[in-house]
């Protein structure tokens, strides 16, 4: 124990150097590393609110559409809660996602995968976490695109998700992938995870008790910010 947090276990976390993931050749540190003190900004701040947030942030369906119009793609709902160490519910979290549109493809001048662009749908919404932790946000399904890794590499689809504590060193960044899809366990990327049980704690199933009939399917997705139940997270090796 220390800090009165549950022992962190650093081999549930992937190596930094992953070849099969080509990018991490580059990217990788080939020095150690050096610890920096902290800042006072950095400890401190930022203070979030429901106040900061639009009347639509948590509906990517339409937060980006034309008056009338809404995004093209089956409808889901995402829904889940942000836990601490011991299953308690973390208030105040602001939680954003971004993702690519229902055919594999991402507003952004740089995409290089050329699926249609959907003019409705601007891919990124944000949501606070409520008194006991839970969040929930409406948006569509997104599609599975390749991208130039390997000769033949897709990645799965996915939505990304970044969190945020009570300072802006606490920022967490993972990626909610879905139930069932095949290709989660073809993911070079996901192939760096050496434990299967880290790659299931990213993956959200589908949650027919808060599906909407008649409109949208559900997927319940949970983030745990430390002990042995930690998600994984893509920036921190050790979490907050």
């Amino acid at each position: 124990m220390s800090n009165g947090y549950h022992v962190r276990d650093r081999g549930w976390q992937p190596p930094g150097l992953y070849p099969p993931y080509k990018t991490t050749i580059k990217r990788s540190p080939h020095a150690a590393l050096l610890s920096f003190p902290t800042s006072i900004s950095e400890e401190t701040g930022p203070a979030f609110g429901h106040n900061i947030l639009g009347k639509l942030d948590n509906d990517l369906i339409l937060n980006y559409a034309r008056p009338g119009e809404e995004a093209i793609g089956p409808r889901i709902m995402v829904h889940g809660k942000v836990l601490d160490e011991n299953g308690r519910g973390v208030p105040g979290a602001l939680v954003e996602v971004w993702q690519a549109n229902a055919g594999g493809r991402y507003r952004h001048k740089k995409e290089s995968y050329l699926a249609a662009l959907d003019p409705n749908f601007g891919g990124c919404g944000r949501v606070i976490t409520d008194a006991d932790g839970h969040y929930e946000f409406r948006t569509i399904h997104p599609g599975a695109y390749p991208w130039p890794n390997g000769m033949n590499d897709w990645r799965p689809a996915h939505i990304h998700f970044s969190i945020f504590g009570e300072a802006f060193a606490q920022r967490l960044i993972t990626q909610m992938y879905f139930e069932g899809d095949p290709l989660i366990w073809r993911c070079p990327i996901l192939g760096a995870v050496s434990n299967p049980e880290a790659i299931k704690t990213l993956i959200a199933p589908l949650d027919m008790n808060r599906t909407v009939p008649m409109d949208a399917l559900a997927y319940k997705f949970d983030i745990v910010l430390r002990g042995a139940r930690q998600s994984f997270f893509e920036n921190r090796q050790e979490g907050v």
